[in-house]
């Protein structure tokens, strides 16, 4: 089976990423809590992640949205037929919210519970991946099919 992933679908997800991550960490929305809970001073975080930061979350963001592109389509080619309503933005999604669920939660939970993190950090960092990931997932079903 010869996997169709529209490389335009995928640079936008990615672009998307930033985006939710932009609104999501603004010091007005939740920002300024994340910024406490993980003890970081002000001036810390006015320098930003730095070069290394911004090459791995573009990695990163480059790899989650081509994956999920990869297995939306699968998802997309196993449940959708003629007879189907199963569209692609259904598949987009809840590929999205399964691979959140089954991968990110669960990691997430792990990492943060053996880290002795506290639970609100755990929530905000648990809520901006689903958050990104349905996002990425909407602009998958609408740029990639």
């Amino acid at each position: 089976m010869d996997i169709e992933i529209k490389l335009w679908a995928v640079l936008a997800a990615s672009l998307m990423s930033f985006v939710v991550g932009f609104i999501w960490y603004m010091p007005n929305v939740f920002g300024e809590r994340w910024r406490k809970l993980i003890k970081m001073d002000k001036k810390t975080m006015d320098k930003g992640p730095g070069l290394q930061g911004w090459v791995m979350a573009t990695a990163g963001a480059l790899l989650q949205a081509y994956v999920l592109a990869h297995v939306t389509y699968l998802s997309y080619r196993y449940f959708g037929d003629a007879d189907s309503t199963f569209e692609f933005w259904e598949a987009a999604l809840s590929t999205a919210l399964w691979m959140w669920l089954g991968f990110q939660l669960a990691m997430i939970l792990t990492h943060d519970s053996f880290e002795r993190r506290p639970i609100a950090l755990t929530l905000l960092t648990a809520g901006n991946q689903l958050v990104t990931l349905l996002a990425m997932g909407a602009i998958i079903a609408l740029l990639g099919n």
